[in-house]
């Protein structure tokens, strides 16, 4: 029986920042037998009937780690692919003790810039990391293994999008000041372009900067809820999006997946865009421009050519098969 143990923070197909993780966990439950996932929160009838949802949440953290460290215990008979450490470093370190002597393979997804110690350590503990590519993980590791997004492009299917002369602009994510946000609303100010930016504002320096870009004018609207991201993309024309480098969107990948054009100033995106959809970073005149160029170009045919590429190369299929020819090396 082919089973692999999955850690991870939410399992809810709604939830705006990690709602994504269920494409995937339906893809690996579609390889193996079961799939046990680790959480510490998660939604009834989510999942496929072959996973099986073990909850970790408590009110304190070193609670949690407990009763996670109890939960991969018992998992780990019998001896599971892999066990996979979803996002947080330190669902690694906690598993190392319990799976390495017992030669399961300890896999870390990670696709962020920011280097820590907490992820310095998890590195020399784990056997493998999973990112999109070499650029979106921040340490020089000979452990990485870049195997795309893992985007569910069924639930992102392709949408024809009638031509109204004007376009309409989308930018979604973390109000962070990595996000870029400021140049965006510039640039869709001087080619006088619709914006409509979303998104959560989770820490303190989120909050900030949240309420900075409302007092520079920016139409920033709540995060809706990630069953509803698709919807969204379908009544918009273009993404744009301004992440620093380092880290790779996944709203990126999901707009080109229903076809949608997507102007982007991070280099880690040429796989998928070509040169004629990128703008430099803090340069809202050139964002503009592109936006006006985009204007005139048949949108459609570009955004066709897009999805193509996210289909090859990070679809949440190809992300399966990749995670288990890693623990299987």
């Amino acid at each position: 029986m082919r089973r692999i143990v999955f850690a991870t923070q939410v399992v809810d197909p709604d939830d705006p920042i990690l709602g994504a993780v269920v494409g995937k966990l339906r893809a690996l439950a579609a390889r193996v037998d079961e799939v046990v996932v680790l959480a510490m929160r998660a939604v009834e009838g989510a999942l496929p009937e072959n996973c099986r949802v073990r909850v970790f949440g408590a009110d304190s953290r070193s609670a949690r780690g407990r009763l996670y460290v109890s939960a991969l215990r018992h998992e780990l008979s019998p001896r599971p692919v892999a066990v996979v450490a979803h996002s947080v470093p330190l669902y690694a370190i906690l598993a190392a003790p319990l799976a390495r002597p017992a030669r399961v393979p300890l896999l870390l997804w990670f696709t962020h810039w920011k280097r820590s110690r907490t992820l310095v350590l998890a590195e020399r503990l784990s056997t493998a990391i999973l990112t999109v590519n070499r650029r979106s993980f921040p340490l020089d590791s000979r452990k990485v293994f870049a195997i795309g997004h893992g985007i569910d492009t069924d639930r992102f299917a392709c949408v024809e999008r009638e031509d109204r002369g004007s376009i309409r602009a989308v930018a979604l994510g973390r109000t962070s000041p990595a996000k870029g946000f400021e140049t965006i609303a510039r640039a869709a100010g001087i080619a006088g372009v619709d914006l409509e930016v979303y998104g959560p504002s989770v820490t303190d320096e989120e909050r900030a900067e949240r309420a900075r870009l409302l007092g520079l004018g920016v139409r920033l609207l709540d995060p809706v809820p990630y069953s509803q991201v698709r919807e969204l993309l379908a009544l918009k024309d273009v993404l744009v999006n301004n992440m620093r480098e380092g880290a790779l969107d996944k709203i990126v990948y999901e707009a080109a997946a229903t076809c949608m054009p997507v102007l982007a100033s991070n280099a880690g995106f040429d796989d998928v865009l070509p040169p004629e959809l990128w703008f430099p970073r803090e340069d809202p005149d050139a964002l503009a421009e592109r936006l006006r160029t985009l204007t005139g170009m048949d949108r459609n045919s570009i955004g066709r050519e897009l999805r193509e590429r996210v289909v090859a190369r990070h679809s949440a299929g190809h992300w399966a098969d990749r995670v288990l020819e890693v623990a299987q090396r």
